[in-house]
């Protein structure tokens, strides 16, 4: 029987006998969180199944399980009628699950097929004929002959789901598969997981995009504090009304107002900025030019891989490259190529990395130790001895502040949700009040209530005059809060595009490197 939850529209899945996968009273409890309390789950077979909730709200412990990556604590999991345990993932991949992860685990130096035969039995010229095969099939062509490190990022996703197809797949769990593609490539995976669907596979996806979840899903779980809340049919809800079922509250659109006015002197400019890099998989730096002035949002668009990391570490001075000279980059009007990152930032100058762990946190010191790599000016010191109680203070204020799920200042870093990591970066660097800001995937696997946040602080911190660059593969976010556009593709930039004259179509011609783009056909006029 059915059973309602009390002032919702929500109803729990209870068709075991009908489902592909159940899951009854799963969970799962770490140290300082219960990530998933005694969740209940079915998922039927040829559906494309979402799943729904905040940061921290048990979605990625719930695949480990369904996955066999984690076992649970208690509760039981039954597979097309059948209780079943999944002590490893080799066990899920016999029952016919497969999982394709945010950051893909292929080989760069080895082919696709080299690639796959790492997993799957037969010899090269078997493998091949399977992959050219299951390609043609779901249109998902790659050739199963090329380095993967030859391969976009795009290709290289359709290796994954191949690798998963040629095990007999029923099951296919996605964890933020668009994050990675341009406008143009998510028509074509969406209509290859519809034909998945439609060739019995059931298919468990996970994304903080509610419109991509309303066009493509049929059914989506909403999790909240690691507890199902219910289930619901996404095409029925606007995207609005999915973000408030998964936060419990009205999520605010943001509002700014651009000033007037932005700084004569740019805050930072590169110019003519062009760096070789030794990395064989690397991308290198052409003939960079930009500027970013005082009250403006400037961002730079591209898919993964085409010089966003070359060019954020050039920036923050993590890579200093001596053939460049001191002012092909320029903070606050001084020149800046020849310093190191700690005085960058006594120009007026912060950063948030993409990579959260390594870059932007130390992962076993706590989040008290990690505020203060980035905040000791903030009278965190004296001569030289460490003063905790400012230090601690510091950390509960952006704990507060930034919403930040954690059991405090004393909470390790590598024990936070990646989104919950990202809101205490991103807040620690806010409150150091820079006079330039970059960030580097500012919402990246942040639900939406937290990314409406960031947002709405990085639109305040323009008004109050800042200068803000920020590197994104999230379109939407870029046409919501960025005054002007840059493309990166292939380690070139594109001119400045004023993007309220942008389509995200536009956006992508330019990252698939088709530079005389409908922009340009179009007479759209560039910024200055």
């Amino acid at each position: 029987m059915s059973a309602a939850y009390p002032n919702t529209d929500l109803t729990m899945p209870t068709d075991q006998s009908r489902a592909l996968l159940s899951l009854r009273n799963i969970t799962k409890q770490y140290p300082t969180v219960i990530a998933n309390d005694r969740v209940n789950l079915d998922v039927m077979p040829s559906s494309i199944h979402a799943i729904l909730g905040e940061n921290g709200a048990g979605k990625s412990t719930l695949m480990k399980l369904a996955y066999g990556l984690v076992e649970p604590d208690a509760g039981e999991i039954y597979w097309q009628g059948k209780q079943v345990d999944l002590p490893n993932t080799a066990a899920a991949r016999k029952l016919g699950i497969g999982m394709v992860f945010q950051h893909f685990s292929l080989f760069e130096t080895l082919s696709v097929v080299e690639n796959i035969s790492l997993t799957m039995r037969g010899n090269r010229q078997t493998l091949s004929k399977q992959i050219r095969e299951i390609g043609e099939r779901y249109k998902l062509d790659v050739n199963p002959e090329a380095s993967v490190h030859s391969l976009s990022v795009g290709e290289r996703q359709r290796v994954e789901i191949i690798r998963c197809l040629m095990q007999d797949l029923k099951l296919l769990i996605l964890d933020e598969p668009t994050s990675v593609l341009p406008p143009q490539h998510i028509n074509s995976l969406f209509d290859a997981l519809r034909k998945l669907r439609d060739n019995h596979v059931a298919i468990l996806y996970i994304s903080h995009k509610l419109e991509e979840i309303r066009e493509l899903c049929d059914t989506a779980t909403i999790l909240r504090a690691g507890q199902v809340t219910g289930t619901v049919n996404p095409n029925e809800k606007t995207a609005k009304e999915l973000a408030t079922l998964m936060v419990g509250h009205d999520v605010p659109s943001i509002q700014g107002q651009h000033p007037k006015k932005t700084s004569e002197t740019p805050f930072l400019k590169l110019s003519s900025l062009s760096v070789e890099s030794h990395d064989p998989f690397g991308t290198s730096l052409s003939n960079i030019n930009l500027d970013v002035h005082g009250g403006e949002i400037v961002g730079i668009a591209g898919v993964s891989g085409n010089g966003q990391q070359e060019l954020s570490r050039i920036i923050s001075g993590e890579v200093i490259n001596k053939q460049l000279l001191p002012n092909a980059i320029n903070i606050m009007d001084q020149p800046a190529g020849h310093l190191n990152p700690a005085a960058r930032r006594l120009l007026g100058f912060s950063f948030v990395p993409e990579e959260r762990l390594g870059r932007g946190a130390v992962p076993p010191m706590p989040l008290s130790k990690n505020a203060l790599l980035t905040a000791f000016e903030k009278g965190m010191l004296n001569i030289g001895f460490l003063k905790n109680d400012t230090i601690n203070k510091y950390t509960e204020k952006c704990i507060e502040e930034f919403d930040v799920r954690c059991a405090g200042p004393s909470a390790t870093a590598n024990s936070l949700s990646g989104g919950n990591l990202q809101k205490y970066i991103v807040g620690r660097e806010l409150m150091l009040a820079p006079k330039l800001l970059f960030v580097a995937q500012p919402t990246w696997g942040v639900d939406i209530g937290a990314a409406t946040a960031i947002r709405q602080r990085l639109l305040d911190l323009r008004e109050s005059g800042v200068a803000i660059l920020i590197v994104s593969e999230e379109l939407e976010e870029l046409f919501e809060i960025t005054d002007r556009l840059h493309v990166i593709n292939g380690g070139t930039l594109s001119p400045s595009l004023k993007t309220s004259e942008l389509t995200p179509n536009d956006i992508g011609e330019y990252m698939i490197g088709n530079h005389q783009s409908s922009i340009e056909r179009s007479g759209v006029n560039h910024a200055v």
